[in-house]
C-alpha cells in the first residue's frame, strides 16, 4: 500500500489563508520509501499508452467478413478437400472442385470458417474433415472477382454429415 506525504510547493503558509497542498504517491517497501512518486499526469499517460498499444494492434488482426466477402451473394461448390486448418483466429477448408451447375474447369478455392472455439461448441475438431473427403459448400463470394475465397456457411459431407451457420439451425 502507498503512503501519502503533504508537501506546500514554495508558498509560505504562513501569509496564505488555504496553503496549495500537492499530493504525491509515494511506493513503500518493507524497507522504506523506494522514491518512486507517481503523479496524476503520469499514471494518466501510462495508461493512454496501454489502452493505444491494445487497441492498436487487435484492428489490423481481425476483420468483417463484409468487408472482404459479398455477404449478399451465395456460391456452391462441389469438390475434394485438400487441406483442413484448424486455427484462429479463423479454421479454413481448401477445397478443388468446380461451382455447381458451372461449366468450368476445377480450381482451388479456400472456404474462411469461423474459430476453432466455435466450432469445438458444435462437436467439430480437427479430424472431422480430411484431405480427400467429398464435400460441397456454400458461401459468401468474395468481392474480387478473381479471388477464389469463399465464407463458409454450410458444408456437407458425402457420408451425410453436414454443418450450417447459425442463421441456418435456428429455423
Amino acid at each position: 500500500m502507498g503512503a501519502f506525504r503533504q508537501t506546500y510547493r514554495g508558498l509560505n503558509p504562513a501569509t496564505l489563508r488555504y496553503p496549495i497542498v500537492k499530493r504525491e504517491r509515494q511506493i513503500v517497501s518493507p524497507r522504506g520509501v523506494r522514491g518512486l512518486r507517481l503523479t496524476n499526469n503520469m499514471r494518466t499517460s501510462a495508461a493512454i499508452v496501454f489502452i493505444v498499444m491494445l487497441l492498436g494492434g487487435s484492428g489490423q488482426t481481425h476483420h468483417s467478413f463484409g468487408a472482404v466477402y459479398l455477404e449478399g451473394d451465395s456460391v456452391e461448390i462441389d469438390g475434394q478437400i485438400v487441406e483442413f486448418q484448424y486455427k484462429n483466429p479463423h479454421a479454413w477448408i481448401h477445397v478443388r472442385g468446380s461451382e455447381r451447375g458451372g461449366l468450368g474447369e476445377d480450381k482451388m478455392y479456400s472456404a474462411e470458417w469461423v474459430s476453432t472455439s466455435q466450432l469445438e461448441r458444435e462437436g467439430i475438431d480437427k479430424t472431422t474433415l480430411k484431405p480427400g473427403d467429398r464435400v460441397r459448400i456454400w458461401g459468401s463470394p468474395a468481392k474480387n472477382p478473381s479471388d477464389t475465397r469463399m465464407h463458409l456457411k454450410r458444408i456437407e459431407r458425402s457420408d451425410g454429415w453436414e454443418w450450417r451457420g447459425r442463421q441456418q439451425q435456428t429455423r
